[in-house]
């Protein structure tokens, strides 16, 4: 234990000689697991635990039975010991017998390719490279060191991702922006001639898709970390250290800052920017600028349906009402006179 408390620069209370054989929750963990107390109001879960050994904070530790690591952000600490016990790369050293790679392409002797990738010309990979079975890499497009790409993520021609990046199964990056021009019998479609390009250290969770630009790149900055199911329209922006969680959406053109936090299924608008270090709750609409930081929310949290419908009723009103507040506000100032 004393090893993973230097990982973590904590402080063994208890036995550091105990061994630890995996990671679980306070409800699960037996006497061979490392828990954690994650916040200061589950001190009594942390009593009544079975886990052998803890992360927590210095100020709850005392009278615990276990064997401790005192630190100052158990969470943070789990999360660095949790790396310990898990390994990101999945493929095979070398390159598979059946992955296509043109002669054209620059793959170092460090790279892992897996079954039935493709990768086409021009294409430059960094060290240590993993492409995961099934990726497409399109033509001229460019990997840093160390990045991975799960089963099946697909990389259109041009697109640049950074080192150290982890992108997850189903990913497509260089899909042709959604734009057209109406016509009377339709649209137009507007070529697509930009790039995606992806910072370093960059998490993109499975199914989600980022466009490439109309023009100008769709550009993602670094360290920012993005869940499954998530579309990012051609020629947007996404600052440095930005999170965006499930099923949200940022629309062509927008200009999101650095630490920007966008809620589940989320939307923001396009052609607007947010400021740095703003948050918005789940089922925020975001449709116009934002040059405040701080946390905003419009989504309508649940409630009894039989209260949703009196207030769906009361906002009919609203027109009529504020009608009737305008007519007596305007007889009030006329008897005034």
């Amino acid at each position: 234990m004393d090893r993973l408390a230097l990982h973590v620069n904590g402080t063994v209370q208890g036995d550091p000689q105990f061994v630890v054989e995996g990671l679980a929750n306070l409800e699960q963990a037996g006497p061979q697991h490392l828990s954690f107390v994650a916040r200061k109001k589950l001190r009594l879960q942390a009593e009544e635990s079975k886990a052998g050994a803890l992360l927590v904070w210095p100020e709850l530790s005392a009278d615990l039975k276990c064997h401790c690591i005192l630190v100052d952000d158990p969470y943070l600490a789990y999360a660095r010991i949790s790396q310990l016990f898990w390994s990101a790369r999945q493929v095979a050293s070398g390159i598979h017998g059946t992955a296509l790679i043109d002669h054209s392409a620059r793959v170092p002797d460090t790279c892992r390719i897996g079954p039935q990738v493709i990768i086409e010309s021009g294409v430059e990979l960094g060290e240590e490279v993993e492409l995961g079975a099934g990726c497409y890499v399109g033509r001229g497009s460019r990997i840093g060191p160390r990045s991975i790409l799960r089963p099946r993520v697909t990389l259109y021609p041009q697109a640049s991702v950074g080192s150290d990046c982890l992108i997850h199964s189903g990913v497509v990056l260089g899909a042709d922006g959604f734009g057209f021009a109406p016509v009377p019998d339709g649209w137009v479609k507007i070529a697509q001639l930009g790039r995606v390009v992806i910072g370093d250290r960059v998490e993109i969770g499975a199914n989600s898709t980022i466009d490439r630009g109309a023009l100008e790149d769709t550009v993602i900055g670094d360290d920012v970390i993005i869940d499954n199911l998530v579309q990012i329209g051609h020629n947007a922006e996404l600052g440095a250290g930005s999170a965006m969680a499930g099923q949200s959406g940022l629309a062509g053109s927008a200009k999101v800052g650095k630490g920007v936090l966008v809620g589940g299924q989320s939307g923001i608008g396009g052609h607007i920017s947010i400021a740095d270090n703003t948050q918005f709750h789940g089922q925020s609409m975001v449709n116009k600028s934002i040059k405040e930081p701080g946390v905003y929310a419009s989504g309508i949290p649940v409630q009894p349906a039989s209260d949703w419908r009196r207030m769906v009723a009361r906002l009919k009103q609203l027109s009529a009402l504020s009608d009737k507040v305008s007519e007596l506000w305007s007889r009030a100032k006329q008897n005034k006179e």
